[in-house]
């Protein structure tokens, strides 16, 4: 194994084509320097520096050449890993869950204000549906949540209100025995909320687009392609909301709660829920 100390040595050495020169640069004496030069050429078993006639000027043989090109590489290493060591401590990781039909561009907003504050934290960002976020918050694969759910279904750190409207697009309603739906996947409060909403007045109805995706179902919307249940904040300026009157009773609100994972938070953890808290009854 080579030592960096004398590979440190020897390519002051060759740097500066001088014992004495190299042996201010490394703080050493110049009989230190030479005994570590021979010390290093035992060890691979090669000349690697010779002096000239009058003995005052160093040069590299060929082997002292392939060496001490090595040795820069090694010693470059060598500073690069201290540097990463003595660094500060890495971010502390915060992983966070996201409803898929949550407002992105105000979730995005939220966190880039939050980062601008804490600097020292690494968020991560899941989404999905919020039945799969509860499960992962479970399982410990993610630390916090945002959820949509029935209002008062669970613990929760805060939560808040939120009022649903029916949607339709701009045109007209056709005239239809069945009420076309554009709903998120099983398991969704909106969707749970529209059919059954549906089914107690005895109005038939059938899926005829289904997402993940909040702006995959606001297009379908305003596209005409059927009708919707969304929280107020969702609705675009190209839909337009269902009266009473028209056959879509009033809906009671459902609920955006904020959770924590069972496992003790951390500083970071804490503090962006704080924010979160804050920020979202804003």
């Amino acid at each position: 194994m080579l030592d960096l100390e004398l590979l440190k040595t020897l390519v002051c050495v060759v740097d500066e084509r001088s014992f004495t020169r190299a042996a201010e640069r490394v703080h050493r004496t110049q009989s230190t320097v030479s005994q570590q030069i021979n010390k290093l050429e035992e060890s691979v078993g090669r000349a690697l520096l010779v002096r000239d006639r009058t003995g005052k000027r160093v040069s590299p043989t060929e082997h002292g050449e392939i060496l001490a090109a090595y040795a820069r590489r090694l010693l470059a290493i060598a500073q690069e890993a201290e540097d990463v060591l003595s660094a500060p401590t890495a971010l502390t990781p915060v992983r966070v869950g996201v409803p898929e039909d949550f407002n992105a561009q105000r979730m995005s907003a939220m966190l880039s204000d939050f980062l601008a504050i804490h600097p020292g934290v690494r968020l991560e960002t899941v989404s999905g549906m919020s039945t799969d976020l509860s499960h992962k918050l479970h399982l410990g694969e993610i630390d916090i949540a945002l959820i949509k759910r029935e209002p008062g279904s669970g613990e929760c750190i805060a939560s808040w209100p939120e009022s649903l409207v029916w949607v339709a697009g701009k045109a007209a309603l056709q005239n239809e025995d069945e009420v076309p739906l554009a709903v998120f996947p099983q398991g969704c409060v909106y969707r749970q909320r529209a059919i059954r909403a549906l089914d107690k007045i005895g109005k038939r109805w059938r899926v005829v687009f289904g997402s993940h995706s909040l702006t995959g179902i606001q297009a379908a919307v305003a596209s005409g392609l059927g009708i919707t249940v969304l929280p107020t904040t969702a609705v675009l300026p190209e839909h337009r909301a269902l009266r009473e009157d028209e056959g879509f009773p009033v809906l009671a609100p459902t609920e955006l709660a904020l959770i924590s994972s069972p496992m003790p938070l951390n500083t970071a953890q804490r503090h962006l829920i704080g924010f979160l808290a804050d920020s979202i009854g804003k």
